[in-house]
């Protein structure tokens, strides 16, 4: 069963018009995108995906209520490209849910989770070719050490990745974990599990995950009508700031301007966006008893003006 995470938040957020054009760029099971789609009536909803598995159960979800919706298998890193390619250049809101989907964790032959036997794969895209194994087996310990650091945050990460080394080749998500388990002190294992934050980072780096939000806000921005929304669920630290720096450098007057009244500030230079909640909206304490996973999610919304 998958739950969408702060689902009615992100869905108010955006503010839906029944003619509007949306775009869902983290499909998935179709938790956000079914609501979207309920709300729209001469609108049109625009769903990127790089899972198969999951377009194959969302098309299904959404053709139980309406037609007026089009799948795109591609990372949302090609928004824009994609987009123009069906001859639609502008759009009333954006939704981004960065978190993976249950079915994606709870299966344990797509490797994401660390608590379940299964392979080192990762892989959101499973037409990509790097996975978890390339990764974990043929990264030089300085780039592993480095990954490690940068998208865990895991301060025994030179530890990790030398251990990772002496034990190649490491063939299973429990082996790994194992191994991440021996690389540091038992007390640090037990109350801060490493294994959590390797995970993360090793997921990242496989999906290009940080690199690929960096690259589609911008895009984002830039082909909202005025008055159109974003709204971003992160769900960890590294994403929130990506979110919320490129939403503020967009939201602020450039300081050479200040002090001028707005009429004054050349076009170029005004603020493209305003920040609806300037602090993230965090999950209610309803949504923690129903879906533990929901305690790290964060949710910011802009619109454009």
């Amino acid at each position: 069963m998958h739950y969408s995470v702060l689902l009615n938040e992100s869905i108010e957020g955006l503010n839906i018009r029944p003619d509007g054009i949306y775009v869902d760029c983290t499909l998935g099971y179709a938790g956000h995108s079914k609501e979207i789609l309920k709300r729209l009536k001469s609108g049109h909803l625009y769903a990127f995906d790089q899972d198969k598995e999951a377009i194959s159960y969302a098309d299904k979800v959404l053709a139980s209520i309406g037609d007026n919706y089009t799948i795109i298998h591609s990372n949302f890193v090609n928004l824009s490209e994609e987009l123009h390619k069906l001859g639609v250049e502008h759009v009333d809101g954006i939704l981004f849910d960065l978190g993976f989907s249950s079915p994606q964790i709870d299966n344990p032959e797509r490797g994401f989770s660390f608590m379940k036997d299964g392979s080192l794969d990762m892989r959101m895209d499973q037409d990509q070719s790097l996975s978890a194994y390339d990764v974990v087996n043929k990264y030089k310990e300085s780039d592993l050490v480095n990954i490690f650091y940068k998208y865990g945050e895991e301060k025994f990460s030179r530890s990790i990745a030398k251990n990772i080394i002496k034990n190649r080749p490491i063939n299973s998500t429990l082996e790994l974990v194992e191994v991440i388990k021996t690389s540091v002190p038992y007390k640090y294992e037990i109350t801060r599990h490493p294994e959590r934050e390797i995970f993360q980072a090793i997921r990242i780096e496989v999906n290009h995950e940080l690199s690929v939000l960096e690259d589609v806000l911008p895009q984002s921005i830039n082909i909202l009508n005025k008055g159109g929304r974003i709204s971003v669920i992160t769900f960890h630290s590294l994403e929130d700031r990506i979110a919320k720096q490129i939403f503020k450098a967009n939201s602020e007057v450039n300081q050479v301007f200040s002090g001028l009244r707005d009429e004054e500030i050349p076009e170029n230079y005004k603020p493209k966006l305003k920040l609806i909640n300037k602090k993230p909206i965090l999950a209610s304490e309803k949504e923690l008893l129903e879906n533990s996973r929901s305690k790290s999610a964060k949710l910011r919304i802009v619109e454009r003006v």
